[in-house]
């Protein structure tokens, strides 16, 4: 894409917005971007070069590159394919880049759909904090065919400092996925040996020191369990076990088409169900670990949307 290509974003929440505004800073072209309320523009990009755009079906007659960062694959359907959405708006040529977490099924049936009215169409979803967000510091996994990524990558490379090129459509979302598995499943053990650490005499902050310095080291021990579950902060309006509980399925729903038995992906989901039936609806997910305190059972292993 030209570096004067006009960006629009849809999405300025608690990731899109500190995206977008690093889009409306570093780009030498026009941003126009779009949220349901109206609100999470002037927050977001107050004080920069972006655009309100009143509609999705106004952004995309204007935008050359839309970029998506929305809940899940029911918004992103709506916006993309939806009467008044992109595709029945955007011009030919343009393209979707979307930021957002969804199915690979429906990453795949959008590319195909989108192709239909002359729109490319690459999955990018991103991972890392919402401070790594505004620092322009994420990791972003593409979905593309070869030369769309290579058009896009200058763009992604506002928001992030490490871009992966899986392969073709639905690969970003597979990468992404396996990505937040491992991080769900390895919160919920690391939860259940704090609890059983200290129960059996050591102090968490020693346990996670002694740990850090040998091969049980990882990213959440250091981040997950020093800054959430040592310290019992677990705010709202971070990433609750709801949103755990969507991308579990996503997983799930891949294993099954992959002809896989996840069975830890199972039981993990069941830590977050009970999770999100109980204090830490809403809370940031490393609240599992006060289900384990409490001793809590789990659900059975039906299934969720």
């Amino acid at each position: 894409m030209s570096e004067h290509s006009t960006i629009g974003f849809i999405g300025l929440g608690v990731m899109g917005g500190p995206m977008c505004r690093n889009m409306a800073t570093k780009h030498p072209g026009r941003v126009i971007a779009s949220d349901i309320n109206k609100a999470s523009f002037d927050e977001a990009l107050a004080g920069t070069k972006a655009e309100w755009a009143g509609s999705t079906a106004a952004l995309a007659a204007e935008a050359d590159i839309i970029f998506l960062s929305l809940p899940g694959g029911k918004q992103v359907r709506q916006v993309c394919l939806g009467e008044n959405g992109i595709a029945a708006h955007a011009k030919r040529g343009s393209v979707v880049v979307d930021l957002s977490t969804t199915a690979v099924s429906e990453a795949r049936e959008f590319a195909e759909a989108l192709s239909a009215s002359g729109v490319a169409f690459a999955d990018a979803p991103v991972a890392r904090t919402r401070e790594a967000a505004r620092r322009g510091e994420l990791s972003v996994m593409v979905g593309a065919p070869q030369a769309l990524y290579e058009r896009i990558r200058p763009l992604i490379a506002y928001i992030a400092t490490d871009i992966t090129h899986g392969g073709e459509a639905g690969t970003g979302q597979v990468l992404k996925l396996v990505n937040n598995m491992l991080v769900f499943e390895h919160v919920v053990a690391l939860a259940e040996m704090l609890v059983v650490a200290e129960r059996a005499g050591v102090r968490p902050e020693v346990m996670l020191d002694a740990v850090s310095k040998g091969s049980g080291d990882s990213f959440v021990l250091r981040n997950h369990g020093r800054n959430a579950m040592l310290p019992r902060s677990f705010p709202d309006k971070a990433f609750p076990p709801e949103y755990v509980l969507k991308d579990i399925g996503y997983v799930l729903e891949l294993a099954r088409d992959s002809r896989v038995e996840a069975r830890l992906a199972e039981l993990t989901r069941r830590y977050y169900s009970a999770s999100a039936a109980g204090n830490g609806s809403g809370r940031y997910f490393p609240a599992v670990i006060e289900l384990i305190e409490a001793g809590e059972a789990l659900p059975d292993t039906e299934e969720h949307a």
